[in-house]
């Protein structure tokens, strides 16, 4: 054999050697990749495997649900939710009171009442189970109306209370239209059909009747305050103003009874040392897929900006 030939066939061999190297690399990172999302799947998984695998304490306790971030109904503040947790605290053996974590600026005015209104029904099937409210960050608008279902409310002094109020808004556009020389073409069966379009102008009697719906949502909503606060509340105009408070304010115009945290209550009000979580949560599969999606678009914004700082 030749010089050129053996060179040929060390060169082949390099070739091959490196093929197999470069497969057995792949292998193995494609193990780790599959590892490293069934571990990321596991840490997903022991929220809704905890009540499984370890003991829940069975003695007294006071139970918790939550109501945090926007009340709608495709958040985990949803009625459906909340009032899934609820009810199971509610129907809780040992039970001795139930309290409502509240930290959520409010949502919408539908998923508050129905909130409300199961608070209601279920203290009327159990005579006697005590209702608390604590209010963390902040418990405002339709959070508020939630909590005002509570026999008792508590809150921190800095805490965010209150803005009984209703709002509605959105934009006008037919200024920037006519400059852009952009024409409107809509077309409606029924005359109110394009009510408060905003690339059309406004009209008085659609304002009008906005502002009368608003008034009717703002009505409900100090009813049922007052039916829940009663006599607790001040002689002042401005708490259906819309304004917000301070735990502090909110205590001394009685839309809170004290201050306290959830420890506080349970130890101090309710009489318990143990605190337990009946909140619900969304199917596994969705939580599953939000949480990694939240994950993935993490990774990608560090990618983007890794290297970029801003001093």
């Amino acid at each position: 054999m030749n010089e050129n030939d053996r060179w040929e066939r060390d060169a082949m061999r390099e070739i091959a050697l490196e093929g197999i190297k470069e497969r057995q690399r792949a292998r193995r990172w494609g193990i780790f990749f599959k590892l490293a999302f069934l571990a990321y799947l596991v840490a997903l998984l022991i929220p809704f495997a905890g009540g499984f695998l370890f003991e829940r304490p069975t003695g007294p306790h006071l139970a918790k649900v939550n109501v945090t971030g926007l009340i709608s109904a495709d958040e985990l503040a949803s009625a459906e939710l909340v009032n899934q947790g609820l009810q199971a605290a509610f129907n809780a053996p040992r039970a001795e009171g139930v309290v409502l974590y509240i930290n959520s600026p409010g949502g919408s005015p539908v998923q508050s009442n129905r909130i409300y209104s199961e608070i209601n029904r279920l203290r009327e099937q159990h005579q006697g189970m005590a209702v608390y409210a604590v209010i963390d960050d902040v418990g405002a608008s339709g959070a508020y109306y939630i909590a005002s279902a509570a026999d008792e409310i508590f809150v921190n002094p800095a805490s965010v209370v209150g803005s009984i109020g209703v709002i509605s808004g959105g934009f006008g556009f037919t200024e920037a239209m006519e400059k852009l020389g952009v024409e409107r073409r809509i077309y409606t069966a029924g005359e109110n059909k394009a009510f408060l379009d905003p690339f059309a102008p406004e009209e008085e009697a659609h304002q009008a009747h906005m502002e009368r719906l608003l008034e009717e949502v703002h009505s409900q909503f100090i009813a049922d305050v007052r039916a829940g606060r009663g006599e607790r509340l001040a002689d002042d105009d401005r708490l259906f103003s819309g304004l917000i408070w301070t735990g502090e304010s909110s205590v001394e115009l009685g839309l809170a009874d004290g201050f306290g945290d959830i420890a506080h209550v349970a130890r101090e009000v309710a009489g318990v040392d143990q605190v337990l979580d009946y909140s619900r949560h969304p199917g596994l599969l969705r939580f599953i897929t939000d949480r990694l999606g939240m994950s993935i678009g993490k990774a990608i914004t560090r990618a983007l900006t890794e290297g970029h700082e801003l001093r």
